[in-house]
């Protein structure tokens, strides 16, 4: 129903492969033939089953300028020099800051942490905000998961005498004049650590800042500050910053995972009770429940409020500012969810690219976007305007093999826009509202040939066909300990087929349902499917008795104690229209 052919993952190659992982490590057919489907190999498979940061995690020293900017950070705390941590508006931002004044709390020392309004100031350092630090009197600036490519700003910074240190992990070409840039997109860095998303490269440093501290005789009357304690918030920002779960970021998930179990960060921990997770959590909940509450700050409120969540030990305080996070998501969600209905109401016809404009806030756009991108399968684009002023600011999210960004940025190069940049599946813009009509038939003409093309080769990779009585929480349990899964290590998809729906219920917004399903060969199947306006809400709501062939992903749970799987409809296709298209 979602117009996408269902094909195999697997090839013959990757079937042997499947057969001998389940022989050599007794794992379930399901579960290998997923893995092989994710490049794991009878070569790879020991780190990647059971990934361990003593294994994986390398040598501070292997990154570009991290020798220089540990020892110019210890000199600072030798010398009780004022730190300021400079971080994005993002829970990478905010993961990064409070990995880093962690640490240096446990060094003996302290920092400030500065976090922009994603409105007024917008992303990274800016001229005025380093002047304002430099009057403030910071001597020591850190830049966290921005800076990099932050030329003018930094200049200005080190006009105004102060050092500045920098940790990111956005591809640049010409680097800004700090004093010593920690970025594994850097063009001369040889880390291999380009994955990770800024507060894994900040964890990494903070590992070479300890080892400095150790060198200079730091713990002779003190105690080492526990490091793998702060892999919780190296978990968060991992999955909440969609970075490729290679070996060493699963790593960090898994462990930090475990860590954010014993609810060591008392910020953590009252946003998980604040969220009502009342089972483990896991990577679902990191990317869905609480990254996008440490994210309400920055979108529509304080964006320090993030920070300071998981920087604070004050359990009166964490669980008043959870509380402020949790109301601002949901206020966040009534905005994106107004946004959204009048956004779609402007989609007409089959636009090769969606490009829509409204008075929507500025930290829902990229949201509407994205909900855009995922119902019409193609590139979307939101600007929010401002009847008070000419120009909106806008966000765009494409699909796999459409390079929307690059598309921005030739926009920008061509004067259609105030300003504009991004990557191939997301970009951000500014540009006057008089000349939103002249971008959309600009961007029609530029990509309409390759969305075509992306649309007509679009496919759901079906990892294994199962028998819906399979679909139990021992496979689900095995399944969730072979991840975690996310960018790059797309989530499992299994087929079922020729059940027999029996009920659609409407469960909380309008566009989630809950459906039962009985099989042919006997038991019954719980499941939900969320955001189903469209083909697949259409098509579930009228199709009660009949049978269906149904694409889920299956996740472990907890329901009230008791552990279970937790089944989510990807896609639904007729059986009987199925067997008529075979024949």
């Amino acid at each position: 129903m979602t117009g996408r052919r269902w094909l195999r993952r697997l090839d013959e190659t990757g079937e042997r492969t499947a057969m001998a992982l389940a022989q050599r490590h007794a794992l379930p057919d399901i579960v290998s033939r997923v893995l092989a489907g994710r490049g794991v190999t009878l070569e790879n498979a020991e780190h990647e089953l059971a990934p361990t940061l003593r294994a994986l995690l390398p040598d501070p020293s292997s990154l570009t300028d991290c020798d220089a900017l540990v020892a110019r950070l210890a000199d600072a705390i030798d010398r009780g020099e004022r730190i300021t941590l400079f971080a994005d508006y993002d829970v990478d931002g905010a993961t990064s800051a409070a990995v880093v004044t962690r640490t240096l709390r446990g060094l003996g020392a302290d920092a400030r942490i500065v976090i922009p309004d994603r409105v007024t100031e917008g992303y990274g350092p800016s001229v005025e905000a380093m002047e304002r630090l430099a009057a403030e009197g910071t001597d020591v600036l850190l830049a966290l998961d921005c800076g990099a490519g932050a030329i003018e700003p930094i200049a200005a910074a080190k006009a105004r005498g102060m050092t500045v240190l920098v940790i990111d992990h956005h591809p640049v070409t010409t680097l800004a004049p700090a004093d010593a840039i920690v970025n594994p997109n850097r063009p001369d860095d040889l880390s291999r650590l380009g994955a990770c998303a800024a507060v894994g490269v900040a964890f990494v440093v903070m590992v070479g800042l300890v080892r400095e501290m150790r060198r200079r005789g730091r713990f002779a009357d003190r105690a080492e500050p526990n490091l793998m304690s702060l892999l919780d918030c190296v978990a968060l920002g991992t999955i909440a910053d969609v970075v490729p779960l290679t070996a060493l970021n699963r790593a960090f998930v898994i462990r930090g995972l475990i860590a954010m179990r014993h609810r060591t960060n008392p910020g953590l921990a009252a946003l998980i009770t604040v969220a009502r997770i009342g089972g483990p959590v896991d990577s679902t909940h990191l990317g869905y429940v609480l990254g996008p509450r440490i994210n309400a700050g920055g979108r529509i409120g304080d964006s320090g409020l993030g920070a300071k969540l998981l920087t604070s030990d004050d359990p009166v305080e964490t669980e008043r500012i959870a509380g402020i996070l949790d109301q601002l998501n949901r206020e966040r969600r009534a905005l994106e969810q107004r946004a959204l209905l009048e956004a779609d109401a402007h989609v007409t016809g089959d636009p090769p690219v969606i490009v829509v404009a409204g008075p929507w806030h500025p930290g829902v756009v990229g949201l509407v976007a994205a909900r855009l991108k995922e119902r019409y399968r193609r590139p979307a684009v939101a600007i929010g305007v401002d009847g008070e002023v000419s120009t909106g600011t806008g966000s765009a999210r494409s699909i796999p093999g459409v390079d929307l960004g690059a598309a921005i940025r030739a926009a920008a190069a061509d004067g259609l826009l105030v300003k504009g940049g991004g990557h191939a599946m997301a970009a951000g813009l500014t540009i006057e509202a008089d000349k939103i009509p002249l971008l959309t038939a600009y961007l029609t003409d530029a990509l309409g040939e390759s969305v075509a093309e992306a649309v007509a080769a679009e496919s759901l990779k079906v990892d294994a066909i199962a028998a819906p009585l399979s679909i139990d929480e021992t496979l689900a349990r095995a399944l969730s300990e072979a991840g975690p899964w996310g960018a790059q290590r797309a989530k499992p998809v299994i087929a079922l087929d020729g059940l027999v729906l029996d009920s659609v219920v409407p469960v909380g917004a309008a566009d989630s349902l809950r459906l039962g399903f009985s099989s042919l060969q006997g038991g019954r199947l719980e499941a939900m499917a969320f955001r189903t306006t469209g083909p697949i809400g259409d098509r579930l709501k009228r199709a009660r008795g009949e049978a269906l062939h149904i694409a889920v992903d299956v996740s472990h749970g907890v329901f009230r104690g008791v552990p279970r799987a937790e089944i989510v409809v990807l896609d639904i296709a007729d059986a009987a229209a199925s067997v008529r298209n075979a024949a």
